[in-house]
């Protein structure tokens, strides 16, 4: 599909957005169930829940404007999410708290990628003039945003001391 206009690039991004999401939720869940720090382990199934609640937003945003949101594949997120594997999950660790701080910086990368995600197409959604849209992608981008400062409070507060 030719992107001719904001709407198309708007539209394709949110279908990459999704994308993301869907692959960022196995990684988030599979951290979540590795991690041995248990406020990191609750974050993270928070985390997961999150993601899924974006991906219901999103999918109501894509029937709003008859696309499917499985449109895009984001190979951004791919890699972000090969990586978390094989730092976070397949790496052989010395000490449970060193893990979890590989953890955290796994995720916190795949989250920041979606804070970017959301932040552009919540801007596009004003640009246009599509309220509901840029209401609801607000919402995730705020939610995401407040993951993350959760995220780095567990991470300086509690992980990383223990991992140091």
């Amino acid at each position: 599909m030719a992107l001719n206009d904001l709407k198309d690039v708007y539209l394709d991004q949110i279908q990459d957005i999704y994308s993301a999401c869907k692959q960022s939720l196995d990684a988030t869940t599979k951290l979540g169930q590795a991690a041995k720090d248990e406020e990191l382990g609750k974050a993270l199934a928070a985390g997961a829940k999150g993601i899924s609640d974006g991906m219901g937003k999103l999918e109501r945003i894509c029937s709003d404007h008859g696309i499917n949101p499985e449109g895009e594949h984001c190979k951004g997120m791919e890699g972000l999410v090969t990586e978390a594997h094989a730092h976070a999950l397949d790496e052989e660790f010395g000490s449970d708290d060193a893990r979890d701080a590989m953890i955290i910086s796994q995720y916190q990368r795949m989250v920041h990628y979606a804070i970017a995600g959301y932040g552009c197409v919540a801007a596009y959604a004003n640009r246009l003039g599509f309220d509901g849209d840029a209401s609801l992608l607000k919402e995730c981008l705020d939610e995401t945003r407040q993951g993350d400062e959760h995220m780095n409070k567990i991470a300086t507060t509690s992980v990383n001391p223990k991992a140091a």
